[in-house]
């Protein structure tokens, strides 16, 4: 059950030679963002399809999984967000009356993602490998009556937040967790307990034995089997990639691509301009894995003009969004205010099937503050004016307000089309 061996890249000649315009296309339609979205699937349709919905803690115009819905379909109510991905852990009335179950899990991936509950025994491997480490970076003084504890309540209570449990903290800063919280989390860790729903923002643990679905249930894959799937499903969800970009999608190292890659369905490609400047060290003769229904017809359709969150996964790999948009990409949430260039939580604007703008957002009660603006040039002003307009009406906002600008000029334009 231990990691695949160290294994040489595979050498199969190029099926197809992609341009980069065709390579990018493509990458928009596996993202659910070039075509017509799809209603029928909805929320747990885009989820499927990504594979993973990254989650955090910062909320401007909505939290990030919120985000990432919004841009592929559009004004989704929250409510039915987090409908489609927490199911019946919600309450009764709430609840959607197609839920029968749970549909989803949280767990680690990307990061910490919403993941569809189908995936569960594919992150075997991942269990294993926290179970074989011992701990992440708390230690728990008697891990045996903690994590027993722990159980017992779950077991007699039902769900419950770590605060229900006995609490988070010890008193300190964030990361002085209570004996309590060290011990949930590592059963979550190793499979024992599950998250299926967040309450305030708080992680709603459960058994997994009663959460997860029987016929899911069990850590009987191999490490291979684990990972043969979640590199190919990265490859449907990425549409073509390489192999960092493909290991970087749920976090693997690329020897574990290596060792999988030519049992999962995936084809070689080449593309051009995939080998230039500093994409060179990481992928040196153009060299990628294409999804091979991707191939098969040309990726046609409706672009989306939207507002994207920095964690949405088709900006996820820095090094990808430069290779595939020519677009240097940072959240700088976690910067010094001083050192900033595009603001707190810069959200980039995708227009035409290309980023060309990027604006960092915030609310002042029902007016949608556009504190810093970002734009490629003229062209993308009325996007931009679109894009701001779509995202203020899905937040209940009724005015928009253009603080900063640099280009005097471009700011007049942008306050004009706003209207």
């Amino acid at each position: 059950m231990t990691n695949p061996p160290r294994t040489k890249p595979a050498t199969r000649r190029p099926e197809a030679t992609l341009t980069a315009d065709e390579a990018r296309r493509i990458a928009l339609r596996a993202q659910g963002l070039l075509g017509a979205p799809d209603r029928r699937g909805g929320v747990r349709g885009m989820l499927r399809r990504l594979g993973a919905v990254q989650l955090d803690t910062i909320s401007v115009l909505a939290r990030s999984h919120e985000l990432v819905p919004y841009a592929r379909l559009g004004g989704v109510g929250r409510t039915t967000v987090e409908s489609a991905y927490w199911g019946t852990s919600l309450p009764a009335p709430r609840r959607s009356p197609e839920d029968t179950g749970a549909v989803a899990f949280e767990y680690w991936s990307h990061a910490a993602c919403v993941l569809p509950i189908d995936e569960w025994p594919h992150f075997a491997f991942r269990r294993r490998a926290r179970r074989a480490k011992g701990h992440r970076w708390h230690v728990l003084r008697d891990a045996q009556r903690s994590c027993a504890a722990v159980l017992d309540r779950l077991k007699a209570d039902g769900p419950l937040t770590s605060t229900e449990l006995g609490g988070a903290k010890n008193g300190g800063p964030w990361w002085d967790w209570s004996e309590t919280k060290i011990a949930v989390e590592w059963l979550l860790d190793t499979g024992d307990v599950v998250c299926t729903q967040r309450r305030g923002w708080k992680r709603v643990y459960d058994l997994a034995e009663r959460a997860v679905p029987d016929s899911l249930r069990h850590d009987g894959l191999t490490d291979t089997e684990c990972l043969r799937r979640l590199v190919a499903q990265a490859g449907t969800a990425l549409g073509v990639a390489t192999r960092a970009d493909l290991a970087d999608y749920h976090r693997l190292k690329t020897e574990q691509v290596d060792a999988v890659i030519e049992d999962t369905g995936l084809v070689p490609v080449e593309v051009e301009g995939w080998a230039t400047g500093r994409n060179a060290t990481r992928n040196r003769a153009g060299e990628a894995w294409a999804d091979p229904t991707a191939l098969s017809t040309p990726p046609r359709g409706r672009h989306r003009t939207t507002l994207l969150s920095p964690f949405d996964s088709l900006i996820w790999d820095r090094a990808r969004t430069q290779r595939i948009f020519d677009f240097t990409h940072r959240l700088e949430a976690y910067v010094p205010k001083p050192q900033r260039i595009h603001g707190y939580f810069a959200m980039p604007l995708l227009a035409g099937g290309k980023l060309v703008g990027r604006v960092d957002p915030a609310r002042e009660g029902r007016t949608l503050v556009a504190r810093q603006v970002s734009v490629a040039g003229p062209k993308a002003i009325a996007p931009m004016a679109q894009a701001l307009r779509e995202a203020a009406e899905w937040v209940d906002c009724d005015t928009i307000r253009v603080e900063r600008l640099d280009d005097q000029k471009l700011k007049a334009e942008l306050i004009r089309q706003l209207g």
